[in-house]
């Protein structure tokens, strides 16, 4: 049985990797849980799945869940510190970090320095400092499983081949929910349009990085860390059906990929209990019933944000972090109707313009870069509020 620690418990791939304990309760057992505010769901995690530790970032969440909670026999944390420990717990042997954003960078590398292999959905660790990230799991001897769909289809495709081997990755990409809107039918998107994702089942921050192309900017800066690839070498195909989940092509112009229903299961499942495989109980995929294929190529003039993520892989060090932390400034404030969906590319634009790149020695010049963009890109979103 393997112990497991989720950080971002009560988020879409939170509540998927407890899905599958429920369905192999001989195989995990959960010691600790984590969530940003969402106490009323994190009440009834603990009672089901009985963790020892919890931790929520948010101080007065923690001290409602205490109330409610004082018939259970569970620690209740909270604050960066609380989501650190948790993340260290010492019965622990893989961590899920799922926390959305930023916010997951301090609790996985903490994760990473107590020994814990790690089941990364939480893209954003890696493009804040994902050389880092890497350096410190080689001395500490961890293994990062990839989850996102993307990066797991890769790792799968590369399974027993060797990485020298590599011509190009090439990630997929939905397209998202505007895929088909034309640039002046973009100035009028609402939150709720570009929320209705055709595919995928996710929390509110990734749908929008989805409609933005965003998401696959950060998926390729995290394919630079995970396989050691260069972003020249990293290529992206918008495939609207989203069943083939990424490829890998070898110098030989052959290339394997790994195809499936879109359903976030079975990359978890993979992730959890590598090398092997569950026995999901879930639709198999019937290409007669598909039927056909397509791809195309992004397009960088509707969807700039793509373009940026390249970018500030180009020029490295901080600018990932600054890129990444304007963009969660930028979504939020899209979402709460403060800005116009084209603002979200504007917003980062500007910040990444105005940010004066440092090499990352340690962790806090992560965390710095990403103080010192949200700060700018709160500047900008308020002046461009309508």
């Amino acid at each position: 049985m393997k112990t497991i620690v989720i950080l971002g418990s009560t988020g879409s791939i939170g509540t998927n990797t407890l899905d599958i304990v429920s369905r192999f309760p001989d195989q995990f057992r959960v010691a600790g849980l984590t969530a940003g505010n969402n106490d009323d769901m994190l009440d009834d995690q603990i009672r089901r799945y009985k963790p020892r530790v919890v931790a929520l970032a948010n101080d007065a969440a923690a001290a409602r869940l205490r109330r409610r909670c004082s018939d259970v026999s569970v620690e209740i944390l909270s604050g960066q510190d609380g989501l650190a420990h948790v993340a260290a717990l010492p019965e622990a042997e893989l961590v899920v970090s799922a926390i959305v954003g930023g916010a997951g960078l301090v609790p996985t590398l903490a994760a990473i320095r107590s020994g814990k292999h790690i089941a990364l959905a939480n893209k954003e660790p890696m493009v804040m400092a994902g050389q880092l990230m890497q350096e410190e799991a080689r001395r500490h001897k961890v293994k990062i499983f990839p989850v996102d769909s993307e990066h797991s289809a890769i790792f799968q495709s590369l399974e027993g081949h060797r990485i020298e081997d590599v011509r190009r990755l090439i990630l997929t990409a939905s397209g998202g929910a505007l895929w088909t809107l034309t640039k002046a039918q973009l100035q009028e998107v609402t939150p709720e349009q570009a929320l209705q994702h055709p595919n995928w089942k996710m929390g509110a921050k990734i749908t929008i990085d989805s409609a933005t192309l965003m998401n696959k900017g950060l998926e390729v800066v995290e394919a630079r860390w995970l396989f050691d690839i260069p972003e020249s070498r990293i290529d992206v195909l918008v495939h609207r059906e989203s069943i083939i989940h990424s490829l890998v092509e070898y110098e030989d112009r052959s290339m394997i990929a790994q195809l499936g229903l879109p359903d976030m299961r079975t990359p978890i499942s993979y992730a959890m209990h590598y090398p092997e495989r569950l026995a999901l109980d879930l639709p198999s995929l019937d290409l007669t019933e598909v039927g056909k294929l397509s791809f195309c190529k992004p397009d960088h003039d509707r969807f700039p944000c793509l373009r940026l993520g390249y970018e500030s892989l180009r020029i490295g060090g901080t600018m990932p972090a600054a890129m990444n932390a304007a963009n969660e400034i930028a979504v939020e404030a899209f979402l709460n109707g403060g800005i116009k969906f084209p603002a979200i590319a504007d917003i980062i634009r500007q910040t990444m313009d105005a940010h004066q790149r440092r090499e990352i020695d340690r962790i806090e010049t992560a965390l710095e870069a990403d103080r010192w963009a949200r700060e700018k890109a709160e500047s900008l979103a308020g002046s461009l509020a309508r």
